[in-house]
């Protein structure tokens, strides 16, 4: 047989190969399909501790160009502001996606506050202590015109916690690897305060008392499965 022959068959079968290869890849089952139903709105208690929903302030409202993106990654979203018992405010925004492969990954804070028009920075990875485990958080700081917002947020991909970023990629993959689509979660809580310390305390204290008063099921949906 002559050489281009057999560089043509070989060719074919390397296509062949890849393309066998790249099917038994693809991830096909879906972890939100295996899961169950859920609601945000029943599943995050609107009263816990010392908070209460204030259903007199919003938390940040999109505009409709972000808001058609964010229904076009997200299955859920939930936005409330809770007060305690000393007037002090924290806004919680939670978006649940049933598909966090490549083509839907999750839209973080740094895009949202600064397509309405805020300057972020302080970028800051972090753990907060949730009384559960230490959950892998980023800190930010928006500011606009008087208004100065620190942020805290995570990211679950799965059953577990993350950092945006390569981390959040390689739990991606690691799913992906297993044959798994991951569902993930978006969790954001701020707070209107130019003490950045003094507001990222508050949060974490805001968050231990709402995860303490969720059931096992609802609070491995928010922050994961923590390790050891």
């Amino acid at each position: 047989m002559k050489k281009p022959t057999w560089v043509s068959l070989l060719l074919a079968l390397l296509m062949l190969s890849s393309a066998a290869l790249t099917h038994a890849l693809t991830p096909t089952l879906r972890m939100a399909d295996a899961q169950g139903l859920f609601q945000l709105e029943q599943m995050v208690p609107r009263s816990f501790g010392e908070w209460e929903v204030d259903t007199r302030v919003m938390p940040l409202q999109v505009d409709p160009a972000t808001q058609a993106k964010l229904d076009k990654i997200y299955n859920q979203t939930l936005g409330r502001t809770y007060i305690n018992r000393s007037g002090e405010r924290i806004m919680l925004s939670i978006a649940y996606g049933g598909d966090q492969g490549d083509n839907m990954g999750v839209h973080k804070p740094e895009v949202c506050y600064t397509a309405q028009g805020f300057t972020v920075r302080d970028g800051q990875a972090g753990a907060l202590d949730s009384g559960f485990g230490r959950l892998p958080v980023k800190r930010l700081f928006a500011v606009a015109g008087a208004r100065q917002e620190p942020i805290t947020y995570w990211i679950t991909v799965g059953r577990k916690a993350t950092l945006p970023g390569m981390q959040q990629r390689l739990q991606e993959l690691r799913y992906g690897l297993s044959g798994t689509v991951p569902d993930g979660m978006l969790v954001r809580v701020s707070s209107i305060s130019g003490d950045a310390g003094a507001a990222y305390a508050l949060q974490q204290q805001f968050v231990r008392a709402m995860l303490q008063a969720m059931d096992g099921t609802a609070r491995t949906r928010l922050v994961g499965v923590f390790e050891g």
